[in-house]
C-alpha cells in the first residue's frame, strides 16, 4: 500500500507550513500530494507551486470541480501541469455540490452522473491530442453552424496517459467511477464498511467495462493525529466531521450524511444535520459519535495506526492519503513520519 498526503484548502491558516509538509513528504517517499478547491483557493495554482518546489512526489487535484471549467480547459491545465512537473500530475475530478455549483459557478446541479461521464470523455479525448469533436447532451464541439473547427491540444503531456480519478461517494457514482476512471478518491471511508459501501460498486463498474480491479487505485483520504489520548484526538475532528455530515450540500443532497447512514449511523447523522443546519455547530460537533471519527481517521500511537493501516489494506485500499493534523508544523511533520513508520510496522511498505 502506498501513502499520499492531502494539503486541503489553501488559505486555511497553515499556508506557510503546507509547502514544508509537502517537501517533507517528498523526502520521506510519499507517493502523491493532493490539493483541494471549493470556493477559495484553486487546486492547479497550488499544485504548480508545490511541483516546482519538490523533486519526486506526484501532485494531484482532489478535486478540480467539473462546474468550474469547460472540459477542454481542464485538459489544457492537466497537460500543462504534467509537462511542467516532468510527468508528475494526476487529475482528480468531482461534481462539487449543489450549493457551490449553482451558487458560485451558476451551473445547474442536474444529471451529475451523465455530466461527469461526458466531461471525462471530452477530457480524455483532448488529452490524447485527437481533434476534438463531441456530440452530447451537455456539450457539443464544435458548435454547429458557426466558425468553430475541430482542433487539437498543442501541448504534449509528458506521459501518454495522465491518471484520472473521480471523487465518488454514492453507489451509482462509485459504479460509474469504476467504469470510466483510473482511481476513486474517497472520503470518510471506514475499513469495516468499505466492501459494502464502496468496493462492490467500484467492482461492478469495472466489470461493466470488462475490467478487473487490477491497476485501479482505491484511494481514500484520512486525517492522522499522533498521541496516546485517543478521545482527545477524536475531539479535534468533531467540527470537521460535523461540517461534512451536517453542513455539506442541502438537507436532501448531502452525500456525506447519506454515507454515514449507510455505515449504520442513521439516527446520529440526522441529529448532526438537524443541529448544524439550525446553526448549532457546537451541538452538531458534540453529536458526532466517537466511533465514527475513530473509524474514519488514524488516531493514536504508531502501533495503533499500523493496525488500522492493515485493516484498510485488507479491505482493498491501494493508496492511503493522510491529512496530517496538528497545531504546529512540528506536530504535522511528526504525523507524516509516524505514517511512514506505521506503514513499515504494518508490513505494507513497498
Amino acid at each position: 500500500m502506498r501513502l499520499g498526503i492531502n494539503l486541503g484548502y489553501w488559505g486555511a491558516g497553515m499556508d506557510g507550513d503546507n509547502l514544508a509538509v509537502a517537501q517533507e513528504a517528498d523526502r520521506l517517499g510519499y507517493d502523491v500530494c493532493w490539493a483541494a478547491e471549493a470556493y477559495g483557493s484553486d487546486a492547479p495554482t497550488v499544485l504548480s507551486w508545490v511541483a516546482a518546489k519538490t523533486e519526486r512526489i506526484d501532485v494531484g487535484s482532489a478535486i478540480m470541480q467539473i462546474p468550474a471549467r469547460q472540459p477542454a480547459m481542464t485538459a489544457m491545465t492537466a497537460a500543462t501541469l504534467d509537462s511542467l512537473s516532468g510527468g508528475r500530475f494526476r487529475l482528480g475530478l468531482g461534481v462539487s455540490g449543489p450549493q457551490v455549483s449553482e451558487g458560485w459557478y451558476g451551473v445547474k446541479f442536474d444529471k451529475p452522473l451523465a455530466r461527469t461521464r461526458e466531461y471525462v470523455e471530452i477530457v480524455r479525448k483532448a488529452m490524447s491530442r485527437e481533434r476534438l469533436t463531441h456530440q452530447g447532451e451537455h456539450w457539443t464541439l464544435p458548435l454547429p453552424d458557426g466558425p468553430g473547427k475541430p482542433i487539437k491540444l498543442t501541448v504534449h503531456p509528458t506521459r501518454p496517459h495522465i491518471p484520472l480519478y473521480i471523487a465518488a461517494i454514492g453507489p451509482k457514482n462509485l459504479e460509474q467511477t469504476g467504469e470510466i476512471a483510473d482511481g476513486a478518491l474517497l472520503i470518510f471511508p471506514a475499513a469495516e464498511h468499505l466492501e459494502e459501501t464502496t468496493l462492490r460498486h467500484l467492482r461492478a463498474g469495472r466489470e461493466k467495462a470488462g475490467l478487473t480491479m487490477d491497476g485501479f487505485d482505491v484511494h481514500p483520504t484520512l486525517p492522522i493525529a499522533l498521541g496516546e489520548d485517543v478521545d482527545a484526538l477524536a475531539d479535534m475532528f468533531r467540527p470537521y466531521t460535523a461540517l461534512y455530515v451536517g453542513g455539506m450540500g442541502s438537507r436532501k443532497q448531502n452525500f456525506y450524511n447519506q454515507l454515514a447512514q449507510r455505515m449504520g449511523y442513521e439516527k446520529e447523522a440526522a441529529e448532526i444535520q438537524d443541529k448544524y443546519l439550525a446553526g448549532d455547530k457546537d451541538g452538531a460537533a458534540a453529536a458526532v459519535p466517537r466511533s465514527l471519527i475513530d473509524r474514519t481517521a488514524l488516531l493514536g500511537g504508531v502501533d495503533r495506526i499500523a493496525d488500522r493501516m492493515r485493516a484498510y489494506a485488507s479491505a482493498g485500499v491501494t493508496t492511503l492519503t493522510l491529512a496530517p493534523a496538528g497545531f504546529t508544523l512540528d506536530e504535522r511533520i511528526a504525523a507524516l513520519r509516524a505514517g511512514v513508520e506505521a506503514l513499515e510496522r504494518a508490513g505494507l511498505a513497498s
